[in-house]
């Protein structure tokens, strides 16, 4: 199925009624509380990133205005906070290109999420287009012990079980304890980590691999990843809004990157 793709400022406007960018839900408390978490070293926030550069929490809001388009007063303290469009289409201008490169190269890709209630579907759909284009999916056939816990695929997708239901998670553990499990089965790493949060900290900062990702306006973390060459894109976006508002985003992406011939529902 040929699907066709919204323009860029058809997009923007989308995804700004849709509360993907524009003004998101979440609030501007947790993005200036997140930065200080990260500079911390907080468990929810450090996300596997290994910092090789001086940041302060003028710098890391200075990277979020810039890369994200959060409110620019840092006196702003409570209430509202944002998203921009723009930036968000033009990093997903980047990511579809890099998935393309990798999908026709015929790579190796593993896709995982800590956000298993938004991204999932979304990370499920661009692997089957990647297999339907000859790309090897990466398949991690047994569970990985993590905590109260697994670290399972399901469709295609990397995530953390517990307690039977999926869990969000932005720890980079599962990461690490899937790419150990396939250098101990003497398995290839990944050509490309499609991936968010801890996940994609862990793989692109800590692991060196090259990796493409989602990242919120109070993950910090993935953004001072990109800036420091360790992610190759971050897309800035809500990742956590009902999974079907995402598939004009999904189909744009699909669709620059010369795979909607690929599409299958």
């Amino acid at each position: 199925m040929t699907t066709a793709y919204l323009s860029r400022d058809a997009l923007a406007r989308y995804l700004d009624r849709s509360r993907i960018t524009g003004a998101v839900a979440t609030p501007r408390e947790a993005n200036l509380r997140n930065i200080q978490g990260f500079l911390d070293g907080d468990q929810h926030q450090y996300m596997g990133v290994v910092r090789t550069r001086d940041w302060d929490w003028d710098s890391v809001f200075e990277l979020m205005r810039e890369r994200v388009g959060i409110n620019e007063d840092p006196s702003y303290a409570e209430g509202q906070d944002s998203i921009s469009a723009q930036l968000c289409v033009a990093a997903l201008d980047s990511y579809a290109e890099i998935f393309s490169q990798a999908v026709q190269g015929r790579k190796r890709l593993l896709f995982a999420t800590g956000h298993p209630a938004g991204l999932a579907p979304v990370y499920a759909r661009l692997a089957r287009v990647a297999r339907a284009s000859g790309a090897r999916v990466i398949r991690v056939d047994e569970a990985l012990p993590f905590e109260d816990g697994d670290v399972r695929q399901v469709e295609d997708v990397v995530m953390v079980e517990q307690y039977g239901g999926l869990r969000h998670t932005h720890f980079p553990d599962p990461m690490r304890l899937v790419l150990e499990h396939l250098e101990e089965q003497g398995r290839e790493a990944p050509d490309l980590v499609v991936a968010d949060h801890g996940m994609a900290g862990e793989a692109g900062s800590r692991a060196g691999l090259p990796a493409i990702a989602i990242g919120d306006c109070n993950d910090p973390g993935v953004f001072v990843a990109e800036a420091q060459d360790q992610l190759r894109v971050v897309v800035p976006m809500d990742d956590n809004v009902a999974p079907h508002l995402y598939d004009p985003l999904v189909d744009y992406v699909i669709s620059r990157a010369g795979l909607a011939g690929q599409d299958r529902a």
